[in-house]
């Protein structure tokens, strides 16, 4: 019961389901542990980073119906607004603090504008000013390059409490030293997890039913009461909101923020992918598709140059399996698990229609 009013009563609803979520969970809860070394836990605190980005962004696209392509830029406003503050104010806190707040509230200011001028229109017009909007705005960070760092970016101090020079205890516990990274990852998972069953509780909440009921048809949802514009409206500031956190979280893991690393049109094609990887409209789709795309970027080449190697001597593979080819094999993979997981791995494990 208790474990059911933590999810807001949204459960797997699936066996599997439940035990690659609670696997992938305990997984990165442990990772320090589990997976020792600096890439390990990179991998696993960037998997935590784009769990909250995927869902802030299945909010809006698979609940509430809207295709944006502007969710980097409010994920790029949260990580500067950090990066921007600590360059000036050193490492501390309260830096955090009050670049957290401004990021943030840019973020979701700037929502609320291209909310209110745009949500009336029909569906791709919208995502096509949003392009517009995400454009402009990385154009404008690289123009600023005197606030932004331009192209190269901004390196910075964190809190003393997040940098490897911190140490929790003297030695070490299952051969992991507890200093400052172990601390700032522990913030990354704790800070994911939190916001996840936040949003997990919105899209359960009455408010999200309204979304829902929008997303299958917003005349009908118009016509028995709604204002489906303000309901919109809210929805893309609460997901332009969740998406700069993640930001900041992003630029305190890092310690430098730059145009690849936040605003690049890659990654918001990265999200698109996860979301369809995972499952619309399924808060746990993030989870899934977060982890099996970020394992895939970082150890697809590995995997398919042990192939390479294992097959030497024999005609065309060698070659077909060379590490370079990663690209065409991520393609090739997701282009398998759209034929054959046409709702995304949560909707076929749930035996979802959508």
């Amino acid at each position: 019961m208790m474990f059911q009013r933590l999810l807001s009563g949204d459960t797997p609803r699936s066996r599997v389901l439940t035990g690659l979520i609670v696997g992938i969970v305990l997984a990165l809860a442990f990772a320090p542990f589990l997976f020792p070394g600096t890439r390990s836990l990179d991998t696993a605190a960037r998997i935590c980073i784009f769990i909250v980005l995927v869902a802030s962004y299945d909010l809006l696209l698979g609940y509430t119906g809207i295709v944006s392509f502007a969710h980097t830029m409010f994920f790029g406003l949260g990580a500067y607004g950090v990066a921007i503050a600590l360059s000036n104010l050193g490492g501390g806190w309260g830096a955090v603090l009050l670049g957290t707040v401004g990021g943030v509230t840019l973020a979701v200011g700037l929502a609320l504008v291209i909310a209110l001028f745009s949500l009336r229109v029909r569906a791709i017009f919208f995502a096509m000013v949003t392009l517009a909007v995400a454009s402009a705005f990385a154009i404008l960070v690289s123009q600023l390059f005197h606030i932004t760092g331009g192209e190269d970016g901004l390196s910075y101090q964190v809190p003393y409490e997040l940098s490897p020079a911190f140490k929790l205890v003297k030695g070490k516990i299952l051969d992991v030293r507890l200093d400052g990274r172990l601390v700032s990852y522990y913030l990354m998972f704790l800070s994911a997890a939190g916001l996840f069953l936040l949003l997990l509780r919105v899209v359960n909440s009455p408010f999200g039913r309204v979304l829902q009921a929008i997303r299958e048809n917003g005349f009908r949802a118009e016509a028995i009461g709604y204002t489906t514009v303000h309901y919109r409206a809210i929805a893309t500031c609460l997901s332009a909101g969740v998406a700069a956190l993640a930001g900041v979280l992003m630029a305190l893991w890092l310690r430098y923020t730059g145009p690849e690393t936040t605003l690049s049109l890659d990654i918001m094609v990265d999200i698109l992918l996860m979301v369809v990887i995972g499952g619309m409209g399924t808060l746990y789709g993030s989870i899934l598709g977060a982890t099996l795309f970020i394992l895939a970027q970082n150890y697809l080449k590995e995997v398919m140059d042990l192939i390479a190697q294992a097959t030497v001597g024999l005609p065309v593979i060698p070659d077909l399996f060379a590490p370079e080819r990663w690209l065409l094999w991520l393609g090739v993979l997701f282009i398998l698990s759209v034929y054959f997981f046409p709702t995304g791995v949560v909707g076929r494990l749930r035996g979802s229609p959508r």
